[in-house]
Parts: structure tokens; C-alpha cells; sequence
């Protein structure tokens, strides 16, 4: 009897630490994939916001107006997020002056011959630092001329008169507005500006499917693409020859929205009319004539901040959760955020909210060496 009831006692004091123990080991997976989605979601943030205040930073004054293009309701059903498309100097300012284009008709060859010690004035090694990227060249002479060209070659980056190379072919990713190529002449580029104006696209993958996001090329793994891989937040820009790269941010992340904040008033009366979606009446469309980009393009420039909203979602369901949840509290289910909908019920998977505000306050800022002693 002293031995059965020994043995008893021994094994319910096993159980229960059996018991702790598996409840211990299912809260720590849950806590563990919660730090995880906090940290995906912060990471996503800290690069968003970070490029939204530098937002057209180093361009000309001239391009004001095409510094940032957002779209509402990118992502397909039921999360319906948001995307926006960035444009700057957000890594190495520059700023050379052509003195003589030459060639270039149709997006073809061309030279460009710079001012004297335009390479020995700017910060850069050269020939190293300027081969084989994307620039945008910007006509000083022709309103309205842009164009985006890949550098291959640089001769003369000693003292005297210096020339690039440009081959045919143009950037994969448009800027905001479209502007790749405005299709001016040839003396439009005398006097031009080369700068290496940065295009970013920020945009949530929802699905893994290709198929979904009609409107992106390249969607593959030689392109940086996850295929499957859903909830995966995505900067898309020009890799180092032109092409274009999709590099994947943050992962387990649900929904990405945007508000936008700036004086929408027409005649505009120097006060904020509060956040709202972008409205995409306002996105320049490369078919616009003159006179409808200028009218969308000064509406653009009078936006000052940009709010966004990044949810992140557990990728399994959390263990230590009943089937009776908290009411009202959306821990478990896909809030509403700006015009994104409410889900219709829990599904366990715990959620992280992040909101923040970017000021948009380096437009057009000058960062550029102007050799200046």
C-alpha cells in the first residue's frame, strides 16, 4: 500500500510539471512569433518612414510635383492595402552639368560631354562609382524634359573636359508620373542635369501569386520575388544595371495603408485639410497632356505628411488562446485601418499594429558638392 500510494503521489507530481512545463513551452512559442511579427512590422516602418521624409530630396524644383504617387487599393481582397512610390536622392546626392548632348534620338546611344572638372568636383571615385547605374538627366532648357538613361562608360575624370557614355535602354520602373522618357530633341540636353534620382516602390504581397499584381514586371526569383510566400512587404527599385528588383523588407505582415495630409483646397488657402486616402484622380498618367500634370502635379506638391499604418499577423495561431477571445479588442482578427475593412471573425492568429506620421520636409532640398571651397 506504502508503494502504490508512493507511487501515486510521484505521479501526479510528475503530470503536473509535465503539464507546467507544455504550458510554459506553448507561451513561449507564442511570445517568441509575436517578437517576431513586432520586429518585422517595426523594420517595415523605420525604412517606409524614413524614405517619405526624404522624398524628393535633390531634385530639381522643377519635378516637384512627382516626388511621391500613391495608390489606394493596390492588394487584392479582402485586405485591399495600399502602395506608394517614392522619388529622390535617398543615397548618393549628384548633380553634373552637361555642356554638349550628342545623340540619344529614340532612347538610343549617346554622349554627354560635362562642364571642366565636373567628376573632380563631385565626391565619388571615379570611373568606379558612376558605371553601370541608372540617371536621371533633367533639361535645364526644355520644360517638361526628363529622362532616364544607363551609364556605361566615363572618359576623362582627371582635370579638363570629361564625357559619359550612355547605352540604349532605359530604367525597368517608372518614376511617379511616368517619366522615363519625354521624348524631347537632342539640343534639349545641353546644360541638362545628371543626378541619380531613386525610385522606390513600397508594396505588400498578400498572396504569394504573381497573378494578383498585374501591374509589376518581374515577379520571379532571379528578380528577388518570394513565390508563395505570402504577407511579405516589398521595396521595388533599380538594381545596378537598370533592371528591375524586388526586395523583400518584411515578412508576416497583413495589411499596409496610407493617408495622405496637405492643403487639397483649390484656390488653395494655406491650411491642412486633414488626412485622407489617396484619391487616385490625382496620379499623373504618362497619356496626361501639359496642362492636366502641371494641375495634378501642383495639387501633389501641397502634400506635407503621409500616415501609415503597418499590421503584422502571427503566422500560426497562437496556442495559448481559448475559443473565447476579448471582444472589441481585435487582437485576433484584422481591424478596420483607413478604408480597409474590419474582418469578419477571429482566427487566433494574434496581431501588432504600428501608426506612425512622416513629414515630408527635404523637397527639393540642394545636397548636392557644388565644388564650392
Amino acid at each position: 500500500m506504502e508503494l502504490l500510494l508512493g507511487s501515486a503521489i510521484m505521479l501526479i507530481v510528475i503530470l503536473g510539471a509535465l503539464a507546467l512545463y507544455v504550458r510554459s513551452n506553448k507561451v513561449s512559442v507564442d511570445q517568441q512569433q509575436l517578437a517576431e511579427v513586432q520586429h518585422d512590422v517595426r523594420s517595415g516602418m523605420y525604412f517606409i518612414s524614413r524614405d517619405i521624409r526624404m522624398a524628393g530630396v535633390g531634385l530639381s524644383p522643377d519635378v516637384t510635383g512627382y516626388f511621391l504617387e500613391g495608390q489606394d487599393s493596390f492588394g487584392p481582397n479582402p485586405e485591399i492595402s495600399d502602395a506608394i512610390r517614392l522619388w529622390g536622392n535617398f543615397d548618393d546626392p549628384l548633380g553634373l552639368k552637361i555642356q554638349k548632348y550628342q545623340g540619344g534620338g529614340g532612347g538610343g546611344a549617346a554622349t554627354a560631354f560635362l562642364y571642366d572638372s565636373e567628376l573632380i568636383n563631385a565626391p565619388y571615385d571615379c570611373p568606379g562609382f558612376y558605371i553601370n547605374k541608372v540617371y536621371l538627366i533633367i533639361s535645364t532648357t526644355c520644360p517638361g524634359c526628363y529622362t532616364y538613361r544607363f551609364l556605361s562608360d566615363v572618359q576623362g575624370c582627371g582635370p579638363g573636359v570629361a564625357h559619359v557614355m550612355f547605352q540604349p535602354g532605359q530604367s525597368e520602373i517608372n518614376p511617379p508620373g511616368g517619366l522615363v522618357d519625354t521624348g524631347c530633341g537632342e539640343e534639349c540636353w545641353d546644360d541638362a542635369i545628371i543626378t541619380l534620382g531613386q525610385i522606390k516602390y513600397y508594396w505588400l504581397d498578400t498572396t504569394g501569386h504573381p497573378g494578383d499584381y498585374p501591374g509589376l514586371a518581374n515577379l520571379d526569383a532571379a528578380h528577388g520575388y518570394l513565390e508563395n510566400v505570402p504577407n511579405v512587404l516589398y521595396v521595388t527599385t533599380n538594381g545596378p544595371t537598370g533592371q528591375i528588383m524586388h526586395m523583400p523588407l518584411a515578412m508576416n505582415i497583413e495589411n499596409l495603408q496610407f493617408e495622405y495630409n496637405g492643403d487639397f483646397s483649390n484656390p488653395p488657402d494655406g491650411i491642412l485639410d486633414g488626412f485622407r486616402p489617396w484619391n487616385n484622380a490625382w496620379t499623373i498618367l504618362p497619356g496626361d497632356d501639359e496642362a492636366t500634370r502641371q494641375t495634378k502635379g501642383e495639387l501633389i506638391s501641397r502634400i506635407t505628411e503621409v500616415k501609415m499604418w503597418i499590421l503584422g499577423k502571427t503566422p500560426r495561431p497562437f496556442l495559448t488562446v481559448g475559443r473565447r477571445v476579448p471582444a472589441n479588442l481585435d487582437l485576433f482578427r484584422r481591424p478596420a485601418i483607413s478604408n480597409s475593412p474590419r474582418a469578419g471573425q477571429d482566427d487566433l492568429h494574434r496581431r501588432f499594429l504600428l501608426e506612425s506620421t512622416s513629414n515630408i520636409r527635404n523637397l527639393s532640398l540642394t545636397i548636392y558638392n557644388t565644388g564650392a571651397r
